[in-house]
């Protein structure tokens, strides 16, 4: 292969990982956030470089990025092709920039290519409308819709994020090695945090196998199995598509599907690598055991709408002190979890409320 890779990871230059094999991670900033960065994933190909997501566009990611990639030994224009693990902005935030200075390229799974195309295309007035709507069905107050009105009633601009993400060339197959010569790649289709979300299992002898490292390969995982945070599981969004989807649902499967694989180290997309990628799945499952239990427990005391469920939720920090947008996240999440108790059968719609109750069944 055309980089040589180390068989123990070791700190390369601008907090770059060499993880060894042929597989590097470079911390990317995310602006203004809580995770702090994208860990960006270099893998050396015989046909050159690839990279597994590129972080979020912004002039510091991407000063960020190139320098990283200097530390490896390559650079921008090196870069053969992109594996997009989900379409999130800090994952395929700098898509674009990548594509343009080395002619990569960009591989997504359909369904996410799809949630692109259809963003890229949005009327901002008619998706704030969908969200207006949607929230006031979930309950929220009218303090709360009326930013979204005016934005609607101003024409919208730049109030929808992603107008400008790369529109992929290829779709990552579920199930099929990649076309990566030299390497085995293949993609697993981990629905959940988005509809298109993939991991991508690494199926090569870990480069520490001969230290006793347990397992099969390595699993890049971007956010559908992270160490220590639960990733966000909301409702999937298309103002076109009235189907009932159970976003919990697919993720709790997901993980189940990750589990079998049993990787040797599962390399995230945030935070840090680590083993035992079963156990961090039951872990997962059991919160999420834990987080529907506690629905319930609120609705057998009174019927609540979404908006209600989301103020009585645990959060990482008091309803109160929770910002504007991240409110429409929380309550996207507690709506995908009512989805899942109302479809095993612990919860139900309150008939003639408006906007709707659910209680206890």
């Amino acid at each position: 292969m055309s980089m040589a890779g180390a068989a123990k990871k070791e700190d390369t230059g601008p907090g770059v990982t060499d993880h060894g094999g042929g597989v590097w991670s470079i911390p990317v900033p995310i602006p203004d956030n809580p995770l702090g960065h994208t860990l960006v994933h270099l893998l050396d190909t015989d046909r050159g470089p690839v990279l597994i997501d590129t972080g979020w566009d912004d002039p510091t990611a991407w000063d960020t990025l190139t320098a990283g990639l200097a530390a490896c030994g390559t650079s921008v224009s090196a870069i053969h092709g992109v594996l997009i693990t989900h379409h999130h902005p800090d994952h395929h935030g700098l898509s674009a920039r990548v594509r343009e200075a080395s002619g990569a390229w960009i591989a997504m799974h359909a369904a996410d290519a799809e949630v692109v195309r259809r963003t890229r295309e949005a009327e901002p007035t008619r998706w704030l409308g969908y969200l207006a709507v949607k929230l006031a069905a979930a309950g929220a107050p009218e303090e709360h819709l009326a930013p979204l009105r005016a934005a609607r009633a101003s024409g919208g601009r730049d109030a929808l994020p992603g107008t400008r993400a790369a529109q992929p060339d290829r779709h990552i197959t579920p199930g099929e090695l990649l076309d990566l010569p030299g390497r085995r790649l293949r993609a697993v289709w981990t629905p959940g945090h988005t509809p298109g979300h993939v991991c991508l299992h690494l199926e090569e002898t870990h480069p520490a196998a001969g230290e006793g490292m347990p397992g099969h390969g390595r699993l890049f995982s971007g956010d559908h199995l992270l160490p220590e945070i639960s990733p966000h599981i909301g409702l999937y969004e298309d103002p076109d598509d009235a189907t009932v989807t159970d976003p919990l649902g697919d993720y709790l499967d997901s993980l189940e599907r990750v589990a079998a694989l049993d990787p040797a180290e599962v390399l995230p997309a945030h935070q840090h690598a680590f083993t035992d990628a079963p156990g961090r799945v039951r872990a997962l499952l059991r919160h999420h055991e834990e987080r529907l239990a506690g629905l319930r427990a609120l609705l057998l005391g009174a019927p609540l709408t979404p908006w209600q469920l989301a103020e009585a939720m645990e959060w990482n920090r008091p309803w109160a002190d929770i910002p504007y947008g991240s409110r429409n996240i929380a309550v996207s999440e507690a709506e995908a979890h009512l989805r899942r108790l109302v479809k095993q059968g612990g919860a139900e719609p309150v008939p003639g409320t408006d906007p709707v109750a659910y209680q206890a069944t």
